[in-house]
């Protein structure tokens, strides 16, 4: 049989499986075990070898596919998986403490005081953005959002939908050096020889805050004029806070204490940022380097706020005992590592049939011909279909990780001008799909239907992967 036949053939079969699994919610991370396995095993009995660097065989042809598991769960825990764990286990940490809660109480009190509805669109997206460096769920920040601002936003008289579709999209694209996403990204790009030796913190503020913070100002404002002309529409515009006291939202904690507790504990969860941040403005003005990792960040926040703790229960061995909330979230974090390893192997399928080396000789008529942006823009339309479709845009997001380098290299271009668009647009189209979940949170508690939900939704979400696809593209390639 033709070795081509069978290579595309088994590539177009596996990615449909994947592709089908991620619309369908299952547990993607076996799906592409099994799809790596399976594709190994293929291209050795197609005589090729399997795309592992230095990779050993153990002499069996069953076992070697199981080898390279074992290979990029090492490979994956000595550099991104580690960083992942300890990321998982300080946020569980400042959550144990009611640090989280103090932050959110800080950002959020203010917004009462101002009267001016559609003044308050913007403001709110933009701080619920703020608010995902402490609460990275999407889902989870949308209930905290709903009991905390919800009620205010209603009093001052924000129709229900706006209100919704504000919370509805408050996690999207943030820099940040502690997303989970970021750090598999750089990890990926750091195998570039171009980006030899690249951090998250670099990637994300050499090249993600590039884009991220200019859309971000950008859906502000669409969201401003969008949601005025639906209510417009829908007349709505006089629609008063009156029922707010039928609004079913779930207790958020009360926040008692002074107001040095309430500010140490309230920087306390963006800590490692403003570490990080620290270190490179330091660099950037005065030229000397300080080498702190986000590990040393997150590991120096977390001393700091075990002896923030001591103080504040004086000593008490209840404060040693609530630590081990930080080993816990490590465990907690381990699904993600183990996406990032399936993934590996997934792609490592895919590279040792051969699907990876066609790819580049095919895309070599393209160099040099304008249409560089041809692959970015073909990953961004196969985020949005599937996005849309399954609601979730961190998984596909972790399962392409691993391509973004290779298909970079087939098509001659900078890795970069793949990595922004396809990780911005897998957390911007998570809020046009009506079978999201954080969508359905926000429906459920507005009382409206999700298409509902995702009209308000869906224009300043895809007005902001246009805007940030052409500046992407402006800047990297």
């Amino acid at each position: 049989m033709d070795s081509n036949l069978v290579m595309y053939a088994s590539a177009i079969i596996a990615v449909s499986i994947v592709i089908y699994m991620l619309i369908k919610k299952m547990d993607i991370k076996i799906t592409l075990f099994l799809m790596g396995i399976i594709l190994i095993l293929i291209s050795m009995g197609m005589d090729k070898e399997i795309a592992v660097k230095g990779f050993e065989s153990t002499g069996s042809f069953l076992l070697d596919p199981l080898q390279v598991i074992v290979t990029q769960f090492k490979q994956t825990f000595g550099a991104a998986g580690f960083i992942v764990l300890i990321l998982g286990g300080y946020t569980a940490y400042m959550s144990s403490i009611g640090a989280n809660d103090v932050t959110v109480n800080a950002l959020t009190k203010p917004i009462a005081k101002i009267k001016s509805v559609y003044v308050l669109v913007p403001i709110v997206f933009l701080l619920g953005n703020a608010l995902s460096l402490v609460i990275p769920s999407a889902s989870n920040l949308a209930i905290i959002l709903l009991a905390t601002l919800y009620p205010i936003l209603r009093k001052a008289g924000m129709t229900a939908l706006t209100a919704g579709a504000v919370i509805a999209t408050s996690a999207t694209i943030v820099p940040t050096p502690l997303g989970s996403d970021n750090v598999a990204i750089a990890e990926e790009l750091a195998k570039h020889s171009s980006f030899a030796g690249l951090s998250v913190t670099d990637y994300v503020f050499n090249y993600h805050a590039l884009v991220s913070i200019p859309t971000l100002i950008f859906i502000a404002f669409v969201h401003y004029f969008w949601q005025k002309r639906m209510d417009k529409k829908s007349n709505l515009l006089k629609e008063s806070g009156k029922d707010v006291e039928n609004v079913d939202v779930p207790a958020i904690a009360v926040i008692s204490g002074g107001k040095l507790y309430k500010t140490v504990y309230a920087l306390l969860p963006v800590f490692p940022i403003i570490l990080l941040l620290g270190a490179y403005a330091i660099q950037m003005t005065t030229g000397n380097t300080i080498e702190i990792s986000v590990e040393v960040a997150t590991l120096v926040s977390l001393i700091l706020a075990i002896i923030c703790e001591l103080f504040r229960h004086k000593f008490n061995k209840s404060v040693l005992v609530k630590t081990e909330a930080f080993f816990k979230g490590m465990g907690d974090a381990i699904p993600i590592v183990a996406l990032l390893v399936a993934a590996s192997v997934f792609v490592t399928g895919l590279k040792s049939i051969g699907l990876v080396d066609q790819l580049q000789t095919s895309m070599q008529q393209m160099q040099g011909n304008g249409l560089d942006f041809i692959l970015p823009l073909i990953l961004v339309a196969l985020t949005a279909l599937i996005v849309i479709l399954s609601g979730s845009g961190t998984a596909l997001i972790f399962a392409m990780v691993p391509l973004i380098v290779p298909l970079a290299v087939a098509a001659g271009i900078s890795p970069i001008a793949i990595s922004v668009p396809l990780g911005l647009s897998g957390n911007l189209f998570r809020a046009v799909s009506p079978v999201a979940a954080v969508i359905l949170i926000v429906a459920g508690t507005v009382k409206a239907d999700p298409i509902a939900i995702v009209k308000r939704t869906s224009v300043p979400m895809i007005a902001g992967v246009i805007f940030m696809f052409v500046l992407s593209m402006i800047i990297f390639l």
